[in-house]
């Protein structure tokens, strides 16, 4: 009777909680002192192996932001990257000067995938080939990290993420490499703020004729977009609150020049806001140098050409910071070279940010550029997918079941409209045509000819980074329901519909802080404010973009530290 008792509870209890059937259960029944061994044939790994296998190369802004917001449980999903940390790179001028310290800024990758709940491995190596054709990619381990001399290993993926980002864009201009330093990484914004206070103390001295001070207190910002002129006024600001009391004898001896190849500096902004940080910067004793295009950096000096006068002037300098755009990582130039993508900044994708050759690799963030179809390329076919009666006209009715899916499919349509004051489609087709809706294809070409000016390439933001990563992470998500069950526009060049909507970037707006307490923004609507009150409003974005709640206590402390006891000099 036991035996039999002691069967059927064992049965049941394995029925109803098959996780025990993992583990090996022995019982030693007391009575006769036999054993009973229960052990699941099936191996512990069996689920994991249906498992689809996704690398991530990199942990930027894009990287992070899929990590974070994957949510399905049938990936095995590695990352790897150089660094174990996300780095909040808006705040990188805020560090170089001591507003911000580089710990508050930064979260560990491993706290960032442990509680997005899905199965995250994490490696710190470098990815300096990927295979497309064998689906492997081949990576190598950080010098430090080296076991056994074991550091080069491959990986297999189903799905490829590249987030490598960019680097920073030198234009082959000679002596940049050697002499300038850049400022997209923590390490490199650390060196900008030792090597500022080491050229105050060498200023210091006491035998330094004055010459060699104002040399060496020379600082040379190129680059007129957001991360220059706000590390231009960060350091201005550090200058003048905290090394002006500290070094009294050399406040007078501090210049910084500020070069911008083109018109104007903060190009991307609304005219009134370039207007005013030009006049600001004025004002606070930046030189600020439009139309200079640097030909060469030397160790002392700079060379520029000034496009005016077609003069080549020279500026002493101690310190040169290049802040002049990104260009691609060698190793992501090497993968283009293998899918035929050349002569182009960034890797190309579609709008469902796959890359152009491929099908299970995916580029999003600074290393990708969206190439976005134009609508006279696929017009032919649009007028066909629409006249279902093959009566060579479209009327209203027929053109109305399409719209939706030509809006989605093609971005710059809703964006001309919009900028006509256009309501719908079927507005654009009358502005064409006035007597009548129905319309031919010659008709409807003449409609649609000009939308495709509208079309523009993405900037390369945290901003555009982040929504891409959230918009693959979701596409992740549900990969399966959408196999199903597709919800994207029709597929005018093939049959049926495209199994996700296409990523549509959503600006919501952009920030240039310029100094003393005044920032400067451009918010959707054309509302720009400019002024104390916004600089707060900077101070408020900027906490709740953190990524965890341990850094946006950090980063609050350290402005109100430098509010009560000013920026930190010492050179750890």
């Amino acid at each position: 009777m036991r035996w039999s008792s002691f069967y059927h509870t064992a049965s049941r209890v394995f029925n109803e909680y098959p996780s025990w059937s993992k583990s090996v259960v022995v019982c030693t029944v007391i009575s006769s002192g036999g054993l009973v061994a229960y052990c699941d044939a099936k191996p512990e790994y069996a689920n994991q192996s249906q498992k689809k296998k996704v690398v991530v190369l990199g942990t930027g802004w894009a990287g992070t932001s899929f990590l974070k917001n994957m949510k399905s449980n049938s990936y095995d999903i590695h990352v790897v990257l150089p660094r174990n940390y996300f780095a909040f790179t808006p705040l990188l001028p805020s560090v170089t000067c001591g507003t911000v310290e580089a710990r508050s800024v930064v979260e560990p990758i491993r706290s960032i995938t442990r509680k997005s709940g899905v199965n995250i491995h994490f490696s710190e190596a470098e990815c300096y080939k990927i295979d497309n054709k064998n689906n492997k990619v081949y990576c190598r381990a950080s010098k430090d990290k080296k076991l056994g001399g074991q550091e080069d290993f491959s990986i297999d993926y189903d799905y490829l993420v590249i987030a490598m980002g960019g680097r920073s864009n030198t234009f082959n201009t000679p002596g940049v490499q050697e002499h300038a330093h850049f400022l997209k990484e923590v390490d490199e914004a650390l060196k900008i703020r030792h090597t500022v206070v080491d050229l105050f103390e060498r200023a210091s001295l006491p035998s330094l004729p004055v010459e060699e001070k104002k040399k060496l207190l020379s600082f040379v910002v190129v680059g007129g977009g957001p991360t220059g002129v706000e590390f231009a006024a960060e350091l201005h600001d550090f200058v003048l609150e905290d090394m002006a009391k500290l070094y009294p004898s050399l406040k007078d001896y501090v210049k910084i020049t500020l070069l911008e190849a083109g018109d104007h500096i903060l190009n991307m902004f609304d005219k009134r806001i370039t207007e005013f940080a030009e006049q600001k910067f004025a004002r606070d004793g930046i030189d600020v140098r439009l139309g200079s295009m640097v030909v060469k950096v030397g160790e002392n000096e700079i060379t520029a050409k000034e496009r005016s006068s077609g003069q080549i002037v020279s500026i002493p300098h101690g310190m040169v910071v290049w802040s002049t755009g990104i260009g691609a990582r060698p190793e992501v130039v090497e993968f283009m070279k293998q899918l035929g993508q050349v002569n182009r900044r960034a890797l190309v994708t579609d709008e469902w940010l796959r890359v152009e050759g491929s099908d299970n690799i995916y580029a999003l963030g600074d290393c990708a550029t969206i190439n976005q179809r134009r609508v006279m390329e696929d017009i032919a076919v649009i007028f066909s997918k629409a006249d279902k009666n093959n009566s060579g006209k479209l009327d209203l009715q027929e053109f109305k079941e399409v719209v939706g899916d030509i809006i989605d499919r093609y971005p710059q349509v809703d964006i001309y409209l919009k900028k006509n004051q256009m309501k719908d489609m079927a507005s654009l087709l009358k502005k064409s045509q006035e007597s009548n809706i129905i319309v031919d294809i010659e008709y409807f070409k003449e409609a649609l000819s000009k939308v495709d000016s509208q079309m523009k390439n993405l900037p390369a933001t945290a901003q555009v980074a982040a929504q891409q990563g959230v918009y693959l992470a979701n596409c992740f998500n549900r990969m399966e329901e959408c196999e199903k069950y597709p919800e994207g526009p029709l597929r005018f060049r093939g049959v049926g519909r495209h199994r996700f909507r296409p990523f549509r970037y959503k600006h919501l707006g952009q920030f240039a802080p310029l100094g003393g307490e005044q920032t400067a923004a451009q918010l959707p609507g054309d509302w720009i404010s400019i002024g104390q009150s916004t600089q707060w409003l900077w101070y408020s974005v900027y906490t709740s973009k953190q990524v965890s709640w341990r850094t946006r206590f950090l980063v609050v402390g350290d402005w109100g530290r430098r509010f009560i006891f000013g920026r930190d000099s010492s050179k750890i």
